[in-house]
């Protein structure tokens, strides 16, 4: 049986620098899918009533202390007011958000465990992206406008820091093989060819 296109949901894991973002956006457009990377804190912040730059400050950053944070609900209706959330109870209220963005139709989403929140969904392409360091220097070095050595240390602390919130969640291994469906170095064909490869095994699986 042919799976139904509008309910087709890739996710995206990807290393720091290798380009995953904008494969994401391609994949999007190529299914017609919503597409989910910042994108999700928006709409989680919306739906929970929390401000959204409290979703960003603990976007994919695991605090392992779990301390009490004292958050303002942002709902001008009712005023500002505290609520103690720990780390764990932002990633419920993304999760909620994950699921929700499924339902509704085709998606892409790139990051925050979107693999293991949707884990029970059988129309569900799991892919992870790589690159050569050199190349994902380059982009860093690109994007942020710094040399090398600082192009290095922030691609050395935000890949631990996204290994070490989704190994902690999910309880797999981020970045390993096993963990995926697919796993493609961008720095080998370039963003657009690496884009076309996932789309033709997303189309594979599902007979579209």
């Amino acid at each position: 049986m042919t799976q139904d296109k509008k309910h087709i949901i890739i996710n995206v894991g990807r290393q720091l620098g290798s380009g995953g973002h904008d494969i994401g956006r391609m994949l999007a457009l190529d299914f017609n899918a919503r597409y989910y990377d910042r994108e999700l804190l928006a709409r989680a912040a919306q739906e929970s009533g929390l401000s959204q730059r409290y979703f960003e400050q603990h976007d994919e950053h695991k605090s392992f202390l779990r301390s009490l944070l004292h958050l303002p609900f942002g709902n001008a209706a009712s005023g500002y007011y505290k609520a103690d959330f720990t780390q764990d109870a932002f990633f419920k209220f993304q999760s909620d958000t994950i699921l929700k963005a499924a339902d509704e139709g085709a998606c892409v989403f790139v990051g925050r465990c979107a693999d293991y929140v949707l884990r029970e969904r059988p129309n569900t392409v799991n892919v992870f992206i790589t690159a050569s360091l050199k190349f994902r220097t380059e982009q860093v070095m690109a994007k942020k406008q710094c040399d090398e050595a600082m192009a290095r240390k922030l691609i050395e602390q935000g890949e631990s820091q996204r290994a070490a919130y989704y190994n902690y969640y999910t309880g797999k291994r981020w970045g390993h093989a096993e963990s995926y469906d697919l796993c493609v170095d961008s720095s080998i064909l370039g963003l657009q060819q690496t884009e076309k490869l996932i789309a033709d095994f997303v189309r594979h699986r599902f007979d579209l």
